[in-house]
């Protein structure tokens, strides 16, 4: 992990300063399960206008993949010997013609980020695995699916747009696809390496925008994601799947759980997603579960994440997150610099002079 977790005094005297500026930032969006809070956000209406409104009341039909046209294809059957071979061999003239990977050619035409500050080292030449700035078409995407919405304050320079590959519980090859933040990209493409190589299950991996970046639904079916921008709720804090520093696994079968207190002394549970309440019995055996001690858990603990399932005052066992004290330097230093740039844009050039990587 290329983060440096200890700063010099001046910087942390310059972030506490940073943290009386940022009232002035965002709007507050959405739920962020690290904090636990939830403001019960309605999507139903911009669900409809896209033409995609679900009934939370019932479970999806999960018969049929409910991903809009740019979702990254399914490897044919009959083309896996060569897939196979592909991959291990990095043979990549044969692989192109093997593996659909939907957008993946016109990432390639990326804006100029004037970022100076130093990046992870270029990903392994293997196909089928592929981290690459965000593409003006890519863009365009996220901003119409709404994953990057008009409050977001996170750079597009400082997103990453991950092409991997990925095995479901029949063991078919699917070309998976996610946005995460450019400080742990080389991380996590690592870590599904290992988890292809291995045969470990993923269901389904597309952009939130497939599902116009509604939590409930995408969970519902069962969807591993990342980046999707929102401030938790009643703060001017960005989340860290805000951040695009979270990473969701199997969502489904790896639910949210709370028991929230009412001000009339009260309790009820909160699940997310309700269709999830089966998978909350841990002892029991199913497909997609992910476990303590685990390939999926061991990879992401030695990169440096922490889960949600070893949470004691809540569960979130589909959850992967970066330390608080690593996203809330992020998130102060983009609040500070969109409160303090003339035209309220944002910028990642800021991080090189409070907070180098």
């Amino acid at each position: 992990m290329k983060y440096i977790r200890n700063k010099s005094n001046a910087v942390i005297a310059a972030v506490l300063t940073i943290s009386v500026i940022l009232s002035a930032c965002g709007s507050m969006n959405g739920t962020d399960r690290s904090d636990g809070s939830n403001d019960g956000t309605d999507q139903s209406a911009a669900l409809s206008d896209n033409e995609m409104s679900y009934n939370y009341d019932t479970p999806i039909d999960r018969s049929e993949d409910i991903r809009a046209d740019e979702a990254v294809d399914t490897v044919d059957t009959e083309d896996m010997a060569d897939v196979e071979e592909a991959v291990n061999t990095e043979d990549t003239s044969e692989t192109e013609e093997t593996v659909s990977t939907g957008d993946a050619a016109d990432t390639e035409d990326t804006a100029e980020s004037g970022d100076t500050v130093a990046e992870a080292s270029p990903a392994k030449n293997r196909e089928g695995f592929y981290s690459e700035e965000i593409s003006d078409e890519l863009f365009d995407r996220m901003k119409r699916g709404n994953t990057y919405k008009d409050d977001c304050i996170v750079p597009r320079e400082d997103l990453r747009y991950l092409l991997v590959l990925h095995k479901d519980k029949e063991g078919n090859t699917h070309q998976g696809e996610m946005v995460v933040h450019k400080l742990i990209a080389e991380d996590v493409l690592e870590i599904f390496e290992e988890l292809y190589d291995a045969g470990y299950p993923i269901e389904r991996m597309v952009l939130p925008d497939n599902y116009f970046a509604d939590d409930e639904t995408m969970m519902r079916d069962n969807n591993s994601s990342c980046f999707n921008f929102r401030f938790i709720s009643h703060t001017n804090k960005i989340s860290k799947h805000g951040l695009g520093m979270a990473v969701d696994i199997n969502t489904l079968y790896n639910p949210y759980h709370k028991t929230v207190t009412n001000e009339d002394g009260t309790t009820e549970e909160v699940i997310e997603p309700a269709t999830g309440k089966p998978y909350l019995d841990r002892t029991q055996d199913f497909d997609y579960k992910i476990e303590k001690g685990d390939l999926c858990y061991r990879l992401f603990i030695e990169k440096g994440f922490e889960w949600g399932g070893e949470w004691q005052d809540r569960k979130d066992y589909q959850h992967f997150e970066l330390p608080t004290d690593i996203t809330e330097k992020y998130s102060a230093m983009y609040s500070y610099y969109h409160t303090s740039s003339p035209t309220g844009s944002p910028q990642s050039t800021i991080s090189v002079s409070i907070f180098p990587i």
